[in-house]
């Protein structure tokens, strides 16, 4: 078992647009099991590729006890009302904040196999669906809050011990 390091907010990795994956091979199956082993943990919905400083496009879920991934995640579907949702980041340690989130998410990708495979729900498996998939695009929630949510998290960014300004 290969539990990663989480990169913090302020990692270059976390700004960055994650390359597609082209080939699975040893490297990719052994990623694909880092992320799993690491979103394992508990407390723990999802871990994104970019979050273990690998620039590539995959993620682990850990929601209800299903643990699952996504390689090359594409989301197809958003539907329900966008809706504020308490959310939270490993990559933002022991902030949460009102998020606007869809209700529903379905995103495709594929498998070590190289198989398609559909990912979908509501409540916390559409939140991290589409907060997995934000990283992979180099975005992390806080670039989603808005207004006075979202000054309210820089100054609670700047407060924390463990972000450098």
């Amino acid at each position: 078992m290969t539990v990663r390091e989480i990169r913090l907010y302020g990692d270059p990795v976390l700004r960055t647009v994650c390359d597609p994956i082209l080939e699975i091979d040893a490297k990719v199956k052994a990623l694909v099991e880092d992320l799993v082993d690491t979103t394992k943990l508990p407390g723990r919905a999802g871990v994104a590729a970019p979050q273990i400083g690998v620039s590539l496009r995959a993620f682990s879920y850990n929601i209800d006890g299903k643990v699952g991934y996504l390689i090359n995640p594409e989301i197809v579907e958003l539907g329900g009302d966008k809706v504020l949702v308490d959310e939270g980041c490993l990559s933002v340690p022991g902030l949460w904040h009102k998020t606007p989130r869809y209700e529903t998410a379905r995103a495709v990708g594929i498998d070590l196999d190289g198989n398609q495979v559909e990912v979908s729900g509501s409540g916390l498996m559409a939140q991290a669906i589409q907060h997995e998939c934000d990283h992979l695009d180099g975005v992390v929630y806080l670039g989603r809050l808005e207004g006075d949510e979202r000054k309210q998290a820089m100054k609670n960014l700047r407060d924390t011990d463990w972000f450098l300004n």
